[in-house]
């Protein structure tokens, strides 16, 4: 369905944020200019196993994944729920994101090279703190520390390249404490299975965002 759409997105260097851009940009402008594209690729979510078993439901933010590619990217759809905030954390992985509703505060504090599990967490300086509005789009590097607080119902959508590293980190500037997540190869099937998207909460992600006019 989106094959002739996505071939800019095969064999490209991921570490490379400039050629990411480039070819996610017009993936993502067309499917959120494209509702009734976006829509089919929604739908079809709750019929596609893989794709259900992807999807994931935390207390604050839900994740469905629209496209698992063989080329390993994924395109995502993010719904921030009532509550949400966000910690100070790098990426397994480079994205680049386009906003489709509602808004969150972006900030930048440098690259990784600062993060351990002894850092002092309250030291972390912001370099950039924006706001990122529907209509907006932008590329994050593997690298880049950064933290969302969104505005509740915000829906981003995700190119989620392949995964370059094993884990990363993430910090709580409440707590001062900072600790290690990894990819699904290293989760317990315990852990898997908490965050696992429910087939009722597929259908309830994809009725609000009908009715939003999301979808």
């Amino acid at each position: 369905m989106i094959g002739e759409l996505t071939k800019p997105l095969h064999n490209l260097n991921w570490d490379d944020t400039p050629a990411v851009e480039a070819a996610t940009s017009n993936v993502l402008a067309t499917l959120a200019d494209d509702g009734d594209l976006l829509r089919r690729l929604a739908h079809l979510v709750p019929q596609d196993e893989h794709l259900s078993r992807l999807s994931e439901h935390y207390d604050i933010l839900d994740k469905l994944v629209l496209h698992d590619d063989p080329a390993g990217w994924r395109l995502r759809l993010h719904v921030f729920l009532p509550g949400h905030f966000d910690r100070p954390h790098n990426h397994r992985w480079t994205y680049s994101s386009r906003i489709l509703r509602g808004s969150y505060q972006h900030t930048l504090y440098g690259l990784d090279d600062i993060l351990d599990e002894g850092m002092e967490v309250a030291a972390l300086q912001p370099y950039m703190v924006r706001t990122e509005t529907a209509g907006d789009s932008y590329t994050l590097h593997h690298r880049m520390i950064h933290a969302a607080v969104a505005e509740p119902h915000t829906v981003t959508l995700i190119v989620r390249g392949p995964a370059l590293k094993d884990g990363f980190l993430v910090s709580d500037r409440d707590t001062g404490k900072a600790w290690w997540q990894y990819g699904a190869a290293k989760e317990s099937r315990n852990e898997a299975e908490k965050k696992r998207m429910s087939q009722a909460r597929v259908n309830q992600v994809l009725s609000d965002l009908a009715e939003q006019g999301i979808i």
